[in-house]
């Protein structure tokens, strides 16, 4: 980040918060590290015990201070730590990618289930995907960071989505970014268009897997978790 182009007050500010910003950026670290735990654990407890690992890869990501920036500026906020902790949700993000649309909701079912996971909010693009045709299982949640000063709680956006999803996603944050955000209406259709068939896709192949492997007793599409507010 280039304070020297920045506000003079804006660049002071910012300046100033340079050891906070460290502290926080280990304690989201240490967030997403408890985390990526659980899922690994889920992974190796399917992929040991029993015959079918619902859960592809897990990815993580931590926000920048650029990021940051950014976010707070579009939101009106303070250049304040104590704020952005408090109104920005995502400075931590999960990605977990899974074989299928049933995984999505069963992993999130298994992960939101214990204890020391606190559900914050849930907002289900599987069953109702955004007007471009995103699609993904969006959970925030807060997770225990246990520190030699106490324990605090952490909020981690964990994203549950399908190969299929995970595709068009990717490839769309790309052409987002090619086109500055101003994509043209042709590009918008196709992409739409794409997502059509990429759920099409997840939902051909989950058949084909059932029929193959038989039906588990797990929640299915549009049996989803419970919204909450």
């Amino acid at each position: 980040m280039d304070l020297s182009t920045m506000p003079p007050d804006l660049a002071r500010r910012l300046a100033g918060i340079g050891a906070d910003f460290r502290q926080l950026t280990l304690e989201y670290e240490f967030a997403l590290r408890e985390v990526e735990t659980k899922m690994h654990i889920l992974q190796d407890e399917f992929l040991h015990l029993h015959d079918y690992n619902p859960i592809e890869h897990v990815s993580t990501r931590l926000k920048t201070l650029d990021s940051l920036v950014a976010k707070a500026n579009r939101r009106g906020l303070p250049m304040d730590l104590g704020v952005w902790r408090r109104e920005i949700l995502d400075i931590a993000g999960t990605r977990v990618t899974c074989s299928f649309r049933r995984d999505a909701y069963r992993v999130f079912d298994l992960f939101t289930e214990r204890q020391d996971v606190e559900v914050v909010s849930v907002k289900d693009y599987i069953a109702h995907p955004k007007a471009n045709g995103y699609s993904s299982l969006h959970a925030t949640v807060r997770v225990p960071v246990y520190l030699s000063t106490g324990v605090i709680l952490i909020p981690v956006e964990v994203q549950f989505r399908t190969i299929a999803m995970d595709f068009w996603a990717s490839l769309d944050h790309k052409i987002k970014y090619k086109y500055d955000g101003e994509v043209p209406a042709d590009v918008v259709g196709e992409l739409k268009e794409a997502a059509q068939a990429a759920d099409d896709l997840d939902r051909r192949m989950e058949r084909l897997h059932h029929r193959v492997h038989g039906q588990p007793g797990s929640p299915g599409p549009g049996a989803g978790p419970t919204l909450v507010a």
